[in-house]
């Protein structure tokens, strides 16, 4: 009695194939595989690109054409 023999099995699905129709059961199965097929693709990609360093920050001054007044300067250092 502490396991479902096959028939148990058998009527739970016939229970949810009556309740949600072969139709949705059909859709919810492609929505599941391509999810995991995104999420493969997604971990491929991840893995295989390189990331490339980010540009140096450059200096933003007040005298720099179209800059506003209240431009403050501010230079960014890379901790190391």
């Amino acid at each position: 009695m502490g396991s479902f023999s096959i028939w148990h099995w058998l009527i739970v699905l016939l229970i949810i194939v009556l309740v949600f129709g072969t139709k949705k059961l059909k859709n919810i199965g492609s929505d599941l595989g391509g999810a995991v097929k995104g999420f493969k693709d997604g971990i491929k990609e991840g893995s295989s690109s390189t990331e490339a360093p980010a540009p140096a920050p450059s200096q933003v001054t007040a005298s720099q054409p179209g800059a506003d007044k209240t431009t403050i300067d501010v230079e960014a250092k890379n901790k190391s």
